[in-house]
Parts: C-alpha cells; sequence; structure tokens
C-alpha cells in the first residue's frame, strides 16, 4: 500500500472543502515528486470553495486544490535530469498538450488542451504534489519561501505589467486584489512614471498606497475619470491594467485610457460588459489585450530575474500564515475582504 498524506479536497458538488487521507502520489519516469513547503490561497480556490456556477461547471470532485506553491523537491523520474531530490522550486501549473495549434507557434499558455494542477488534476493543498519535471521551476535559495508560494499570481501581473511599453508610462490599476496589488509593485519595479489605482475597499486602498502607487483612488466616493485626466493634463493613462473583472471598473478604465493606450485586461467579469466601443475602443486607436495566466516560459525568467534583483517589494502582502488543517480560518479570513496573502503550510509551519 502506498503510503499517505493529507490533503485538502473538494469531494463533493456542494460548498466547502474537507481534510483527507489520501495516497502520495506515485510518479512516472518525466515527472516529480515535491514535498510542499509553502502554498497561497488563490481567488479561484474561493470560488471552488463556495462552489459558484464556474466551478460547478469546471470542477470535477474528488479534486485536491492549490495551484501556488513552493516545495523541495522529494523524488525524481528516472527520465529527470534538470532537478534533483534536494532542489528548491516551484512550478507553472498550467500543462500544455505541446501539438495544438497554438503550442506549435509559441502560445503554450493559450494551449486548447490546458490543463490545470489544482483544479483539474490533483494540487499543492497537500504534504505532496507531482508535476511533470518539464514544469518545474527551479528557484535560487535566496528567494524566500513566501515570494517562492506566490509566484503563479505574481506571473500573471508581469505578465500583465510587461504586455507591452512600461517604462517612463502612466499607469492605471483597476482594482486592488492580491494581482492588482503585485501589479503595482511590477509597475513601479520597472519605471512606471505614475501609477493610479482604484478600489472601493478600504483596506485594500491602504495596502495599495504601501505598495506604492503613486494616486490611490476610491471611485465610490469621487470621479475617478476626471481625477486621474487632470492629473495627466487633460491626456488620460498611457496603460491600463484591469485586475477587478467589475463591469464599471472596465468602463472607467477605458474612459480613463488615453488616446492610442494600451488597455491589458486581466479581471475576469461575471457578466457581460457593455463598452462605447466607438469611443473608447476605436476612435481611441487603443491597443485592447486579453491576458491568460503567465507565458510560458517568457514570464518566468522575467519574473525571477527581478526577484533576483531586489526590484520587488512584496513584503506588504504577507503577514497571515496557518496549518493546512486550519484552511476554514483562512478562507474566512480572504473572504471577509482582507487584502494581501494568506500561506497555507502542508508539513506544518516553520518555526
Amino acid at each position: 500500500m502506498a503510503p499517505a498524506m493529507k490533503a485538502l479536497r473538494k469531494i463533493k458538488a456542494a460548498k466547502g472543502l474537507a481534510m483527507e487521507s489520501v495516497s502520495v502520489p506515485a510518479i512516472g519516469p518525466t515527472d516529480v515528486l515535491v514535498r510542499v513547503k509553502a502554498a497561497s490561497i488563490c481567488g479561484t480556490d474561493l470560488h471552488i470553495y463556495g462552489w459558484d456556477r464556474w466551478s460547478q461547471g469546471r470542477i470535477k470532485p474528488p479534486v485536491t486544490l492549490g495551484h501556488e506553491f513552493c516545495g523541495v523537491v522529494e523524488r525524481a523520474g528516472e527520465e529527470v535530469t534538470a532537478v534533483k531530490p534536494g532542489d528548491f522550486v516551484s512550478a507553472e501549473m498550467h500543462v500544455n498538450c505541446g501539438h495544438c495549434h497554438q503550442c506549435r507557434l509559441g502560445q503554450a499558455h493559450i494551449c486548447q488542451n490546458l490543463r490545470i494542477i489544482g483544479i483539474d488534476q490533483d494540487g499543492a493543498f497537500a504534504e505532496c504534489v507531482k508535476i511533470p519535471a518539464s514544469n518545474i521551476i527551479r528557484l535560487d535559495p535566496a528567494i524566500p519561501e513566501r515570494y517562492g508560494a506566490i509566484l503563479d499570481p505574481l506571473g500573471n501581473a508581469v505578465h500583465t505589467v510587461l504586455a507591452g511599453e512600461i517604462a517612463g508610462q502612466t499607469v492605471l490599476v483597476t482594482g486592488c486584489g492580491p494581482i492588482g496589488l503585485m501589479s503595482i509593485a511590477v509597475a513601479k519595479a520597472c519605471g512606471s512614471s505614475t501609477v493610479f489605482a482604484t478600489e472601493t475597499n478600504a483596506q485594500r486602498r491602504a495596502m495599495a498606497e504601501r505598495m506604492g502607487a503613486d494616486v490611490v483612488l476610491n471611485p465610490a466616493a469621487e470621479d475617478a475619470v476626471k481625477r486621474i485626466a487632470g492629473e495627466t493634463g487633460g491626456t488620460g493613462v498611457d496603460v491600463l491594467l484591469e485586475m477587478s473583472g467589475n463591469s464599471h471598473a472596465i468602463q472607467q478604465g477605458f474612459r480613463a485610457l488615453r488616446a492610442g493606450g494600451r488597455a491589458s485586461l486581466l479581471g475576469i467579469p461575471t457578466e457581460s460588459v457593455p463598452l462605447d466601443l466607438v469611443n473608447d475602443v476605436i476612435f481611441k486607436g487603443a491597443t485592447v489585450q486579453g491576458i491568460y495566466g503567465r507565458r510560458m516560459y517568457d514570464t518566468w525568467v522575467k519574473m525571477i530575474a527581478l526577484l533576483k534583483a531586489g526590484r520587488l517589494n512584496l513584503e506588504p502582502l504577507f503577514g497571515e500564515r496557518e496549518p493546512l488543517d486550519k484552511f476554514e480560518n483562512a478562507f474566512a479570513k480572504l473572504q471577509s475582504g482582507l487584502p494581501g496573502k494568506i500561506l497555507l503550510y502542508p508539513n506544518g509551519i516553520p518555526r
């Protein structure tokens, strides 16, 4: 009988999660088994916990959640040469097929047959997780484990920010959830001249200031578009980084964007969003980009280089830590609107 481990799983089609004892994954010749040091809760995990409409259409219980993590290689398959037991690693949790049209064009992050570890197959809210060796990212031991545990969402932020010119640009971040907050730090690290941020949650506005935003606005209390126009001499911002998925925020963002500007959209709306395509896109000559995940593996190279250079200050994001079996506390805090990231420790919180 295979040795057992504890894992946080979606075991039935209903609200909630449960701790279970499951077998440690058996690895194949091209796989790696990683002992998880720290994992982080994503907004997607909150959706799955709450069993919303998206989750009901996507998740096939039982499955172990968790796609943001770092850990140490426990075992490597016999064909694996790039990593070895004891290596400190994270992983790209999007698993591409390698043979569809997008993969052949170097666009593996939007593979037609993409599967996500922690959503479509067992993930990292467990003592150990099985990862294809080709998806493993070796980390410099100098990178703190708290940073290693959030490289997946940080990669989303880096991909969005660096999807176009950013140095010397004025930037608007709409929505200051964790990835929006990271985007502020990335934009500042990469030379943005002024970063505006809009957010209705007071705690998140305070966090946006700590992350380096130059002007933080509450769009429910003031005309954010008018304020941004005034701050930019009537021009508007060069770059819109849309992180909220909120219909009103998206509309405000496009109105605040200057003619000829770039709109990079990462936030996921839950409903159709009416846009004034004539005035806010076509007549503006705006460049509009849909952003999904991270570029495999260009984004990872850039992100790790920024971290190793000490350019990114992500410290305000951290503070909450829980052992995996106290997951209910962590999920409750995030559902209450707590800004930042909560780290879970399947193998115990280190002293």
